[in-house]
This record gives structure tokens, sequence and C-alpha cells, in this order.
């Protein structure tokens, strides 16, 4: 038998943290709670988990800024933002910084198991992809995506992605010269039932440009096609 997921939940409403475990417990995953990111930080450092639930309004350290942190000190744990804000500002500023979905409170428990096995998924997939080309490492420029470690790199260095960057970089490099649609693009990340907006392609895309691109503003690997969506160019296409 597969072990449990195991999850982790930043909440400083103790209320919303005891439904939480309740509820997934019920649902296969092993729940464990904190109230502040001193706590969630001492736990990351001497335990592994598969995912972390992270509230946006905290009374120490929002969650906007612990996600921006983990992902700048390389934690590439998937993320999901909960949000009592309905302004879609702040979820999008929450993709920007490294998180991998987000939900708005109030909020139906089915729905956030959804996403979570949603963002669960993912990550297998990603671990798994290795199969799609026989050297398992995808080439270009100065990069090159292990798609056996799920790493990037350039010149030999790490760079940190978050496992929906992966997830897309995986999906666009491996359809390179290929205009992809937007909803083609999270199919073939994420899956038929991805529960994906169009609008969080964009954001992510923004975010992988930032990284691989020396003039974001007119990217060299990751184009837009207008009408269509987007398309890789890599070493060979741009030949």
């Amino acid at each position: 038998m597969n072990p449990s997921p195991r999850i982790l939940v930043l909440d400083d409403e103790a209320e919303m943290r005891t439904l939480l475990q309740r509820y997934l417990g019920s649902q296969g995953f092993t729940v464990r709670q904190v109230e502040s990111a001193a706590q969630l930080d001492k736990l990351l450092a001497r335990e592994c988990y598969d995912a972390l639930i992270l509230d946006l309004m905290l009374p120490d350290e929002d969650g906007l800024s612990i996600c921006r942190r983990l992902r700048t000190a390389g934690e590439s744990i998937p993320i999901l933002m909960l949000t009592a804000r309905g302004d879609a500002i702040d979820r999008i500023i929450g993709l920007e910084t490294g998180a991998d979905d987000y939900l708005p409170k109030p909020f139906e428990p089915r729905e956030l198991a959804a996403r979570l096995n949603a963002l669960l998924r993912r990550q297998q997939l990603a671990r798994n992809s290795a199969s799609l080309t026989a050297s398992g490492t995808i080439a270009f420029g100065p990069y090159r995506l292990n798609l056996e470690s799920c790493q990037l790199t350039r010149n030999g260095q790490p760079i940190e992605l978050s496992s929906g960057e992966f997830a897309l970089l995986r999906a666009l490099s491996g359809q390179a010269g290929r205009p992809l649609s937007r909803e083609r693009l999270l199919t073939l990340a994420f899956g038929r039932d991805h529960g994906n907006s169009e609008r969080s392609v964009d954001v992510q895309i923004l975010r992988l440009r930032r990284i691989l691109e020396a003039a974001p503003a007119a990217p060299r690997y990751i184009r837009t096609v207008w009408g269509a969506g987007y398309v890789f160019i890599g070493d060979e296409e741009a030949e």
C-alpha cells in the first residue's frame, strides 16, 4: 500500500486547522497543523511533506511573504494558498510568488481535497516524466531540464521551479516547435481534470520567462502565438 500523502497546514484560526485536519484525515491524508511561520520553518527543516496548505492572511508573516521566502530558499513543496480576499490580483500575486494553486474562502472541503489530489498527481507526473525522452534530459541553450530528477540547471547550476512551473516547461519543451493552446498546454502538463484556469497559464509562463529569458519582453524560448497560445523554440527549431 502507498503511504498516505503528508499535508502540512498553516492557518492562524484553530477552528479552521481542526476542520481541515479532520476532513482531510477522513479522505486518506496525514495532516500536521501549525499556526505560525516559525512553527512551519521548524517542521520543514526536519520533516518531509507532500504539500502545504498556506493561509494568505496571517498575523506574523503573510502567506505571500512565506511563499516567496520558501521558493527563494529552494523549497519546492507544492503550495495551495487559501485566501479570504476576493480580489483576483491577490491570487495572481500568489501564483507569481510560487504558489501552485489557490482556493478562496469560504470553500467546499471536497474541492480542497480534489485540488490537493491534483497537485499530488502533477508532482508524480513530473517524477515519472523521464520516459518522454530516451536521455531523460531536454537541452536548450545553457539549460538542461532533467526529467528524471525534475530539475532545471543553467550551466550546471540548479534553478528552483515550482511543481506547476516544471510541469508547464516539460510540456512545452516536449512539444518544441508546435504551438499549443492554453487548454492543450494545461492538459499536457496536468491531465484532463486539471481544474486550472487559462489565466494561471499566463501567470506561470510569465514566471518562466523571467527565469529563462535574458529579455523576458522579447522571449527567445517561450514565444506567444497570437490567437493560439504558446510555442517553445528549442535550439533545433531556432536553426
